[in-house]
């Protein structure tokens, strides 16, 4: 483990350029999570070299049991909920793996229903159908998602709470700490945001399914997302409202004076 903070001019744009290869590349593994490859590990590295490189909280400590598990949770959620083509779902990956920052993304309502419509189908029922496994699915993923969350969030009062008592520690360490910190809230606000985002892309889709194929399938439909909606409710007391704001996953309001920093002082837990 190193220490020292400084750059490496031809690392990181030769990463950066190699990047969109790898992820074009990327092998799957359960749950449409990346599997541990020698591909999938050095977009992991280079994402984290572009995170560092803007100024994103970025942790070189060793990440926890639980940490892993969250990062493996909030996948589902972090991925185009539908099928895009084969570049825009490697620009996705880049994305989640922080090499392209969150808010190139645009949050493009319509491109949900756009897929599930533009599909061959034989009977409206099968896109109903799909939108509610979609929904349902999602659904059943926030309990546990919001379940480890709340483990790190509890791990991270502890790593901070012992700051001031470890006198082996310099500002190097109080550093590394707090980034962690800041890293797994801001993976945790940017779930949040995305979770919202599909209940607006499920909506909009099931509003269209309406107008353009009314039906008795509809019902169960808005069933499941209204399920989805109960669920994603789940991830609000984790995080102050604006969090997402004050990780820079969306532009702040206009003129808004938003509250302290993610992690304010390092020995103190704002959570």
């Amino acid at each position: 483990m190193t220490r020292t903070g400084s750059r490496s001019p031809g690392l990181l744009p030769f990463g950066l350029l190699l990047a969109p290869l790898l992820s074009a590349c990327a092998q799957e593994g359960d749950f449409g999570r990346p599997a541990p490859s020698a591909w999938n590990r050095l977009i992991e590295t280079t994402g984290t070299l572009a995170a560092r490189e803007r100024g994103a909280p970025v942790s070189v400590y060793p990440l926890t049991d639980d940490e892993v598990i969250l990062r493996d949770r909030a996948w589902r959620f972090l991925m185009p909920a539908d099928s895009r083509a084969a570049f825009e779902d490697a620009l996705a990956n880049l994305t989640r793996a922080r090499v392209l920052p969150p808010r190139w993304r645009r949050a493009d309502i319509p491109a949900y229903h756009g897929d599930l419509i533009s599909e061959s189908f034989r009977s409206p029922y099968s896109r109903y159908r799909k939108l509610s496994d979609d929904a349902v699915a999602d659904g059943r993923l926030i309990p546990p998602f919001a379940v480890v969350a709340g483990r790190v969030f509890e791990a991270d009062a502890v790593r901070l709470r012992a700051l001031p008592f470890s006198k082996s520690l310099d500002d190097w360490d109080v550093r590394q700490a707090a980034m962690r910190v800041a890293e797994n809230r801001c993976l945790v606000a940017w779930t949040r945001l995305e979770t919202s985002l599909r209940i607006v892309r499920y909506r909009y889709a099931l509003e269209h399914f309406l107008i353009e194929m009314p039906g008795r399938e509809a019902t169960p439909a808005e069933q499941a997302v209204a399920f989805l909606e109960e669920r994603r409710a789940l991830l609000d007391p984790l995080l102050p409202p604006d969090a997402a704001a004050r990780c820079g996953l969306v532009e702040p309001p206009p003129q808004a004076v938003l509250a302290a920093p993610v992690v304010a002082k390092p020995v103190v837990a704002k959570y």
